[in-house]
């Protein structure tokens, strides 16, 4: 097979962009999770989504600013969002650009992440804004997941529109990112919900759940791989020192991985919540691990 050409330059990125990256994927799995467990409506159920929704906030407001900042001039950001071109006006909203299909996802998304925040909020007895509630139905949570999955799994997807070795030599790397975001929001959710008794009913099943994105993560890797050895590539990303973060992405696999094979998946929540911090950490970092292993390697 003729080697594919490759025609753009390293972009250069600093570690903003391996953090917005990193957030964007846990954002927009928590608030899918979320909205799993609240259509489900079993016991437990609501208070482990309101952990999802609450998770999903914070990155919303620091993952754009990382976005702006690797830019290197972020104060132009908002020139995505509306046309500065002469004689040009009203918003800039281009539907055959990636870059700008993804500024206007991660704008409504983060309206849809503070609506459901301050209805958690709310619900929670802590800030009395009944309009948010009314709000924050099934049916806006539902149209809000579309959006978590697309900023989950749109930063992959970016990647492999480009001409950047290893990124576009592959079709895995969103579906990749999706399942590694869902993976880690379920392990973080799991994590907080040791805080949250009452949501602890919920954890057999978003354990499950964690233990399955974990085994889809594993999978497309494989592809991963494979389409990148059949491209000649794999040497840039699986050579050194990347291997040592495909170690610690493997690492993180590893809990939930283990819990498929060797538990019931019915019983397994109630283990993982008696588990040490190591295991929720352990997919934590195995899920930026896995963002700075295929965003760095092309840059050297």
């Amino acid at each position: 097979m003729d080697e594919i050409q490759h025609f753009a330059g390293p972009p250069d990125w600093l570690w903003y962009i391996l953090f917005y990256f990193f957030l964007a994927g846990l954002s927009g799995g928590s608030y899918v999770l979320a909205t799993l467990l609240r259509l489900r409506n079993g016991p437990g159920d609501e208070p482990m989504a309101r952990i999802g929704y609450y998770i999903a906030f914070p990155p919303m407001l620091i993952a754009p600013l990382l976005l702006a900042l690797d830019l290197g001039r972020p104060w132009r950001f908002w020139h995505m969002l509306w046309n500065t071109t002469p004689g040009g006006q009203g918003l800039n909203f281009k539907y055959w650009s990636p870059m700008s299909i993804g500024s206007w996802a991660l704008v409504v998304f983060g309206a849809v992440t503070t609506v459901s925040f301050a209805a958690s909020l709310a619900r929670d007895g802590k800030l009395g804004l009944p309009l948010v509630r009314w709000l924050d139905n099934r049916a806006f949570n539902v149209v809000g997941s579309l959006f978590g999955l697309f900023v989950a799994g749109y930063t992959g997807v970016l990647l492999s529109v480009s001409n950047q070795p290893v990124w576009s030599d592959t079709w895995a790397l969103g579906g990749l990112f999706l399942a590694s975001g869902l993976a880690g929001s379920a392990a973080l959710m799991l994590l907080l919900a040791r805080f949250r008794p009452e949501a602890r009913p919920s954890a057999p099943m978003l354990s499950v759940s964690e233990r399955l994105y974990s085994l889809l993560e594993l999978a497309l890797i494989v592809a991963f791989a494979v389409t990148l050895a059949a491209a000649g590539t794999q040497g840039m990303v699986f050579g050194l020192p990347w291997l040592l973060l495909w170690l610690v992405v493997l690492a993180g696999l590893a809990p939930g991985l283990y819990g498929l094979v060797t538990e019931r998946l019915s019983a397994g929540g109630a283990a993982a919540l008696r588990h040490s911090l190591l295991a929720p950490l352990l997919v934590l970092a195995g899920v930026l691990a896995l963002r700075a292993a295929v965003l760095f390697s092309v840059q050297l």
